[in-house]
């Protein structure tokens, strides 16, 4: 199945012009960067508990609203 497959994009790939190849590499490109690395990727069990402690955060009022957030940054 790969094979094939592999097969047939080559054969989409020698028909294209230079402009063409540069575009697919560069969208191939982003797929790959857009994928991460599994070390990037946390458990269900590491997600649930950074949510537990952003809720125990908020539960304590330690948070910025957003006209905070605004008068902040407007002194930038």
């Amino acid at each position: 199945m790969a094979k094939a497959l592999e097969q047939e994009l080559m054969q989409y790939i020698h028909q294209l012009d230079e402009a063409e190849k540069k575009s697919i590499l560069q969208m191939l490109k982003t797929f790959m960067k857009g994928r991460g690395s599994k070390a990037d990727r946390v458990s269900i069990e590491e997600y649930n508990q950074e949510l537990q402690e952003a809720e125990a955060e908020f539960e304590k009022g330690e948070y910025t609203t957003h006209d905070e957030f605004v008068k902040h940054i407007k002194k930038w």
